[in-house]
This record gives structure tokens, sequence and C-alpha cells, in this order.
């Protein structure tokens, strides 16, 4: 079987650059391709954080104007990735966030950074750059969106092109007066283009002229296709029909391994799961918290937002603290929410306590040392903090939607009984359905024979790339050979 070479083509990539999951992902499949016969090389923009990290950085490619200045491409490697970086400094010589300045809105010239970066990764699938030339290009969310497009319009031969969408609600929409800036034709502006309601559609585009659609699990491949979780997509997916599948997410078992962790005080695995009692005795003095064993510790690690249905949690924390429970949040996000869950770790001293912002060591021993982590997603395309979770034997408590739906197993009275169970699932995603799966979690955890049982199945459970990794290959090969390469 011969090797194919692909090029992913991302705006974050972890560890050098990381906001969310995107991140992580475009981070960890290249090393899990790698055994599936496939050498992936992962375009990014070149952020500080980037140029800082690169190595062997020699420039492949020259651009003389690239949306208002020279450019370069540089190949080189960071963190065991193989890495052409765009270098245009009047882009992305910009301190903090890859998306917003330091006044927390949107860098106004990001509909020009990231076509530039769709833009190079279309100027290398056209054999722009001497000497490589991928078989497929993989783009990643709407700031890649216009790369399908920008090949499409070249009429050109071109290589086979997928697209995953990680998150429908961010499509990156802006104003028609673009279109010529942005080096579309004329004809782009139509439906069948990426004109979306008024707008130039960056993720549109993508959906429109990507050969091959993904997203990050079944579920919510399936919920896309509808009115409601669509998001004003839905007709356009649907049409695709077959071009659309759902592959789940796994995560770096290397990253996220208990038994190795560097990050967290005390390492096990299920022969010395009972360790994990240090962890949580070392998360409790971290945030301040009474060092009880006996409470039942929830743990959150997420974006305070509505889509991740934080305000149903801040709503049960009074109920919570009352039950003698105690909770540990890491985030940041929505300023109310932020305020929220501060004054409740105030009015609830010992009992509840929040770190506004992200730290990834923390991040850690929040998996290694909580009894629970909850997940009350109103809709999740994938979700990897209930993976890290199922990995660290801390029990999820999720919504049953998207990817939650995929990963964990409901451990309900039938499950139980065949030792099957991951979890604690609930619907529909209301308050008062949260407040019952707590309930059910805290009765579980009152049987710690049954609770253990829980732990055991939930670190079982193989949430590593390798399934994910020989889906995604398969997915190149049959759309190379679709388009005659083999």
């Amino acid at each position: 079987m011969s090797r194919l070479t692909v090029l992913s083509v991302a705006s974050e990539v972890f560890p050098l650059v990381k906001t969310g999951g995107l991140a992580d992902v475009a981070g960890a499949l290249p090393r899990a391709l790698a055994p599936e016969g496939v050498d992936m090389t992962t375009l990014v923009p070149g952020y500080p954080a980037v140029m800082r990290a690169l190595e062997h950085g020699g420039s492949v490619l020259a651009v003389a104007d690239l949306f208002g200045g020279p450019a370069r491409v540089l190949s080189g490697t960071a963190e065991g990735l193989a890495l052409l970086v765009v270098d245009a400094p009047h882009l992305f010589d910009r301190p903090g966030n890859p998306y917003v300045g330091p006044d927390g809105r949107d860098w106004p010239d990001n509909p020009f950074r990231f076509a530039a970066l769709a833009r190079v990764a279309a100027m290398i699938g056209l054999g722009d750059l001497p000497g490589w030339r991928p078989d497929v290009i993989h783009a990643h969310d709407w700031q890649t969106g216009l790369t399908a497009a920008y090949l499409a319009y070249a009429d050109r031969p071109r290589p086979g092109t997928v697209i995953t969408v990680h998150n429908l609600a961010f499509q990156g929409q802006f104003g028609p007066e673009l279109l010529g800036p942005l080096g579309l034709p004329p004809e782009a502006w139509s439906v069948a283009g990426v004109e979306y309601y008024g707008q130039i559609g960056f993720l549109k585009a993508g959906l429109q002229f990507s050969d091959r659609i993904t997203t990050v699990s079944p579920s919510y491949a399936a919920e896309i296709r509808t009115p409601a979780g669509g998001m004003g997509l839905d007709g356009l997916i649907r049409a695709r029909g077959a071009d659309v599948a759902g592959i789940l997410n796994g995560i770096d078992a290397t990253v996220w391994d208990p038994a190795a962790d560097p990050l967290i005080p005390a390492p096990f695995d299920l022969k010395t799961l009972k360790r994990r009692g240090d962890d949580k005795k070392a998360l409790q003095a971290r945030f301040g918290l009474a060092a009880d064993p006996d409470a039942l510790l929830y743990g959150v690690i997420s974006r305070l937002s509505w889509q991740k249905g934080l305000d149903l949690l801040l709503g049960e924390i009074g109920t919570l603290a009352a039950s003698g429970a105690q909770l540990v949040l890491l985030g940041s996000g929505e300023p109310a929410l932020e305020r929220g869950f501060l004054e409740a770790a105030a009015a609830h001293p010992g009992r509840i306590a929040c770190r506004i912002g992200y730290d990834e060591p923390l991040a850690h021993l929040v998996q290694a040392g909580s009894d629970a982590l909850i997940v009350p997603s109103r809709f999740e395309p994938c979700g990897l903090t209930q993976l890290c979770a199922l990995r660290y034997g801390a029990v999820p408590v999720v919504a049953r939607v998207g990817g939650l739906a995929d990963t964990i197993v409901d451990a309900n009275e039938m499950a139980r009984a065949a030792g099957a169970g991951t979890g604690i699932q609930f619907s529909p995603v209301t308050a008062e359905m949260l407040a019952g799966a707590l309930i059910r979690t805290a009765d579980l955890w009152r049987d710690r024979d049954a609770w253990t049982r829980l732990q055991r199945n939930a670190m079982k459970t193989d949430v590593s790339w390798r399934r994910p990794a020989a889906r995604y290959a398969g997915l190149y090969r049959d759309l190379v050979a679709a388009r005659g390469g083999g």
C-alpha cells in the first residue's frame, strides 16, 4: 500500500497555539495517521509562538503580495510536527489570541488573515511549491473554508479536498464588498458559490466546494442536517448527502495518560486506582476546598458559554453545595457566567471554587482529582473533555447530544447489570434534567463498589486516535481513488 501525502490546514495547532479542541485535533492527527500510511504536513499561520518554536525553517515559497504585504512559506518542524508556516508579519505577527485583539474584539482584517491561509493552501495544492504536492488537502473549520473555493475557481488539476467542521456555530461571514479584494471571481457571488444570506460565507464555501465533509461525531453529523442543528446550513449539508460523515475525535493517549502524567502528583492506573485519592486531596488544596475525601467532587473544564450549558449548572449550585458535594471550575468566557461562578465560590467557601482562564497543567489535575466531570452542553460536536475524563476515571455527567451521546454509555440499571456503563447522560438539556442527573450521580457515589466499577469501565474505554485515524486514512484513500489517483 503506497503512502499518501496530506496537507492539513489549521488556524491553530497544539502545543504551539491553542484556544480549543481544534488545536488538539490538528496536533494529534498527524502522529496518529503515520501508522496508517499517511504522511501529514500541517500548514499554519506564522503567529509569534509558531515562529519561535519552528526549527529548520527555511523558505520554500515566496509570495510577493499576500493581501497587503509580502509573505514566505517556511518549511520546518516543531514539537515533532512537520510544518509549513505562512510567514506574513503584516497579518500574523501579533501577540495573544490568534483571533481577537487586546480589546477582546475580532481583528478587523480577519477575513484577509484567514483568506491568506487558504490562498497559500490552494497554491500548494496547485503545485506552486517546488517538489511537493499533496494527494489530499484537509481543511479545518471556517478559517480555512476558502481553500476549496480557491482551488475550484482556479480550474486547474488539484488534489482531493476535505473539510472538517469542528463547530458549525462559527461560520466566518463577511461583507459582499470583499469579494474582489479576497481574490474571488464575480461568478463566486451566487448560492452555488460563496454567497450565504447576503454575506461571503467562509465555512459555506468549504461545504460547497470540498469533495468530502466530515464532522467530529456521528450524532453531530446527523444533528447538523436538521433545521434545529444546522444553523442555516442544513439544506446544503443535506444536499451533500453521502459526502458528509461523522468521525469521532480521539485524544493523544501519550499526553493524557494518568499512569505517566508528570503534571499530577500521584500517577495511577487500573491497578493503583486508589492513588487518585492523593490527586483529589491535591486538587482540593489547590482550589482551597475542604480536605474531605468523602465529598463528591465535581470538576468542570470548559468555555463559559450558553452552548456549554453552564448557566444551567450555575442555577444548581446552591443545591449541589447543600448536598455536601464540591465543585471546581476551570474556564473563561461570557462575563456574566464568570461573575456568576465567582459569586457562587464566594458564597460557598470550601465547597465551590473556580479559576477564570485556562491552564493546561491545571486541567490535568482537575481530570485526575475530580470524582465526576460535568459537561451539560446544549450542543456538542464531539467534546474532548469527557474523553480525558474517561481516561482518568473522572465519571462523566453529560447531556445526551452530539459527541457526548456517542462517547458515554449511560449507567442506567440495565447497563450496570450488564457491566457496561461509563457515565451519566441526561436529556433534554434543562435545569430539571441536569438536577436529576446530579441526583443519580450522588446515588451512585454512595455505592462505592458500583462507582469503582464505573470508573474502571471508563478507564478501559479506547479514547485514542487509533480508530478515528483508520477512518480518516480510509476516507483519504477512497477520495484519491474516486478522483482517479489510485
